[in-house]
């Protein structure tokens, strides 16, 4: 492995370390506004449905339906009161009887 590598290495380190660090030193022992609380507590949320929604729409190429019957069994389950294991679990256990009659 090169230099090249390494300086790649830890460029990469580098600017995932750097936006980590910033609002540790600078916002270490301070109260933020609760409006801005709010909406940093809701990002996370916010970024796994702009993730998952995507593979809901393409899960099984040429049936969308198999992907609305499973972001559906999930939304139940976890409506429902489940934990993240049984939703996960409930929803395969739906897609595999709905994939047996399909």
């Amino acid at each position: 492995m090169g230099p090249a590598y390494w300086w790649m290495l830890f460029g990469m380190a580098l600017v995932t370390y750097i936006p980590r660090m910033i609002p540790l030193t600078f916002l270490e022992g301070k109260e933020l506004p609760p409006i801005i609380s709010g909406i940093l507590r809701n990002i996370p949320y916010a970024v796994l449905g702009a993730l998952i929604f995507p593979g809901i729409l393409f899960v099984q190429e040429g049936n969308i339906l198999f992907g609305i019957i499973g972001a559906g069994a999930a939304f139940l389950i976890a409506i429902l009161g489940g934990g993240v294991m049984s939703v996960v679990l409930g929803t395969i256990g739906v897609l595999a009887v709905y994939s047996l009659f399909m």
